[in-house]
């Protein structure tokens, strides 16, 4: 569902971006949204309290996973080409592998990195021979700025899945946000005052309020509840379907045609996703308890 709805965000926020909102004023407005409807539900669904020791580590999930990833990814976005984004963005699940392997210690066995490298290869022939829908100002800057967020997001995952095993996502979540939203403000409040909202159309007031509702507040939470089952690195590999139903959702507007490449591109992506959380074979002993099979 996450993927789904970045799929579609990645439209969305360039017709909105920087035309109408620029990007720090967005990213302002998305996550102070976003700190309200995390409060309200967070009233409702846990009483749970944080410990006072642990906030240190909520305020870096804040300024990895909102802040930091957020102001890089959308001005990088806004300075280059979807196309160029979405071939960076794949870098988050070998970063977060690596980083796992060395902040907690997770082994990259065969099955694991083979799927990594099938959905990899097929995420970029499948971006590779999409339609450009544009290039920007400053492709290189921009490009950098893409990566620094995947890198960013990358630590984030790692880092909030310590919380993950402790509370209930409901009892720090508002807490990442709330932080999160101190952090970029200073960034995003002049662009944010300079929105003409009384000249903005209806379609891109809806269009800003489902990235503020779906694409901040849903996908930070369904992303959250998900890691209660499933390691940082299982997490991050989902990234390589969000080209896939962006194609999907460009398909479907009439932009773009699907072609053998991108077809062939999907088995791979999905076959790469697989391999990576399917669960490993557990050991069978034989009738004389030898060992594994």
């Amino acid at each position: 569902m996450v993927s789904v709805i970045y799929g579609v965000t990645f439209t969305i926020a360039k017709d909105v971006m920087p035309a109408f909102v620029k990007p720090f004023g967005f990213i302002a407005l998305r996550v102070g949204g976003s700190v309200v409807l995390f409060w309200l539900i967070a009233f409702f669904a846990t009483k749970q309290k944080i410990a006072l020791k642990d906030f240190p580590r909520i305020i870096a999930a804040a300024f990895f996973g909102v802040a930091f990833n957020m102001l890089t990814f959308f001005e990088g976005l806004s300075q280059t080409s979807p196309i160029m984004a979405s071939v960076l963005m794949v870098t988050t699940p070998m970063i977060v592998l690596l980083l796992s392997a060395a902040i907690m210690k997770e082994k990259i066995v065969g099955k694991k990195m083979g799927g990594i490298v099938l959905g990899l290869i097929g995420t970029v022939l499948l971006i590779l021979y999409g339609k450009s829908i544009g290039n920007g100002e400053n492709e290189l800057w921009g490009n950098f700025l893409v990566f620094v967020n995947a890198v960013s997001y990358g630590l984030y995952l790692i880092i909030v899945k310590k919380l993950m095993d402790k509370y209930s996502p409901f009892a720090f979540v508002k807490w990442i946000y709330l932080f999160g939203f101190i952090m970029v403000l200073p960034f995003g409040w002049q662009q944010l005052s300079e929105v003409q909202w009384d000249v903005m159309p209806t379609s891109i007031m809806i269009k800003v309020g489902f990235v503020v509702i779906f694409s901040t507040f849903l996908t930070y939470l369904l992303n959250l509840l998900s890691m209660k089952e499933l390691k940082p690195t299982t997490v991050a590999v989902f990234i390589y379907l969000q080209p896939l139903f962006a194609t999907i959702f460009a398909v479907s507007l009439g932009k773009d045609a699907l072609n053998p490449v991108k077809i062939f591109s999907a088995i791979l992506i999905f076959t790469g996703v697989y391999l990576v959380t399917a669960p490993p074979k557990k050991p069978v002993l034989t009738k004389a308890g030898l060992g594994d099979i």
